[in-house]
């Protein structure tokens, strides 16, 4: 069996032609205040394989690092996946509002993403912005937390499996991309460098924001492996954009238990309008940690190293609505920690979808509307000046659960043979919701939901 997650988001930031000039190369000391000219620093050609589109930009760098050994305690770490997780789900139950069907996204991509944009905030913007994200650090705290954790995700999976006989892959990767000659603050450039090894890609926005977008958009693809294309759609980029950043996170594990091709075959899956829809539901009999709560079953499935799992909660049948809009971080996390270690027979379906989402009205709705607002917008730590607002945040992200080999014969056959033990048994035939969450940490990397595994 394996595992695909691939999430792109950017920010896309905007201030008025106005309010630009090109200037020279300013030679400052890396903790000053005094605003640097994103003249190129090195011209950055990309060379391209069959399976890479071109992307052409140049860069200016930070003089510093990124720091791989931040001095975080766990109790920030612990602070930050809790804000993290309690903003996962209050996002999730704005994006089910005008939503009717498969969902999926990257909380963990969505939160780097406003994090490194939040470095550059202040005042009423900063406030909203950090009650709206649930960040309670302070942020000479919060960006070596994010740093972190990052570092700590990107150690997952040593020796592990992914698909088609590939490694385990747990990839993260962050960049800022700048109208060239652009003025920035240095110690915005530099918590960037040292807590999201975030480079500054230049591109020409204003003479030339298509092709930037489509270099941008080229970019995304040859990261995840061209499964996320057009992120950013015509139009959002436009003269008046001065900057975008992006994060991409990429996930391929194997099962830690695998399902055999052999044993999968069509079924009957329940849809909310009482409906059915045959689909392929894989089987397997295994342990998995499980738990029969009041009005839900859920189940465990740990990937290859287990050190990554996804986490399946079916609610009742007739009660999915009011199961998912009570739907907290707290009552997952206590779903979770119910879970006992069970000999059962598990049935779910193969699936497979993308996502696609503006956020602008979801943020706005969780508190943060100034941050779009082009007159009242505070975003004066990355260039100086209270003239750049978000004029949108975009979220595509795609998953796809199948199976792909028959090396699981071997688990099968012991299966098998304990197949007279009494077990529970769960069978995933109705609209469930789902989770990949880092064990040791707790951190959310995406969620979403299956309402038709057909569609």
């Amino acid at each position: 069996m394996k595992k695909i997650f691939l999430t792109l988001i950017a920010v896309i930031m905007l201030v008025s032609a106005a309010g630009c000039t090109k200037t020279t190369t300013n030679t400052t000391h890396p903790h000053s205040t005094t605003p640097v000219a994103t003249t190129p620093a090195t011209t950055t050609p990309v060379t391209t394989t069959p399976t890479q589109l071109p992307v052409s930009f140049q860069v200016a760098k930070s003089s510093e690092s990124r720091i791989t050994t931040p001095d975080v305690t766990d109790s920030q770490l612990s602070a930050l996946v809790s804000g993290n997780s309690t903003f996962a789900f209050n996002l999730y139950q704005q994006l089910t509002k005008n939503n009717t069907g498969n969902m999926f996204y990257s909380p963990y991509s969505i939160s780097t993403a406003l994090a490194m944009t939040y470095a550059g905030a202040n005042g009423d913007t900063a406030t909203q912005m950090s009650n709206a994200l649930k960040f309670t650090l302070p942020q000479a705290q919060l960006h070596p937390t994010f740093d972190d954790l990052a570092l700590q995700l990107a150690s997952r999976g040593q020796g592990a499996s992914g698909t088609n006989g590939k490694s385990f892959s747990l990839n993260i990767a962050n960049a800022l991309w700048c109208q060239q000659d652009y003025k920035f603050q240095p110690a915005y450039l530099n918590v960037l460098a040292q807590n999201y090894g975030a480079g500054v890609n230049l591109l020409d926005f204003i003479n030339s924001p298509e092709p930037s977008r489509v270099n941008i958009n080229n970019w995304v693809s040859n990261q995840t492996n061209n499964k996320i294309n057009d992120l950013i759609p015509q139009g959002a980029i436009t003269p008046l954009t001065r900057l975008v950043l992006t994060n991409a996170i990429y996930f391929d594990a194997a099962w830690q238990n695998p399902f055999s091709a052999n044993s999968t075959s069509n079924g009957n899956f329940n849809l909310l309008d009482g409906s059915k829809v045959s689909v392929p539901m894989m089987n397997n009999e295994a342990s998995y940690s499980y738990v029969k709560g009041s009005g839900y079953q859920a189940v465990e499935l740990p990937y290859s190293g287990n050190e990554v799992a996804m986490d399946i909660i079916v609610p009742d049948a007739d009660t999915f609505a009011t199961f998912e809009s009570a739907m907290t971080a707290d009552k997952v996390s206590g779903i979770i920690g119910s879970m006992k270690n069970t000999f059962m027979n598990l049935n779910m379906p193969k699936f497979s979808f993308d996502s696609r989402f503006s956020l602008k009205e979801a943020l706005s709705a969780l508190g943060m509307p100034i941050a779009f607002d082009d007159t009242a917008a505070d975003f004066s730590g990355i260039n100086g000046n209270t003239d750049l607002h978000i004029s949108d945040v975009v979220h595509k992200a795609y998953v796809a659960v199948d199976e792909e080999g028959t090396e699981a014969a071997a688990a099968t056959a012991v299966v098998i043979g304990l197949a007279a033990m009494p077990m529970n048994s769960l069978t995933v035939d109705q609209p469930f919701i789902f989770m990949i969450r880092d064990i040791k940490t707790g951190t959310i990397l995406f969620v979403g939901r299956v309402l038709n595994p057909a569609s």
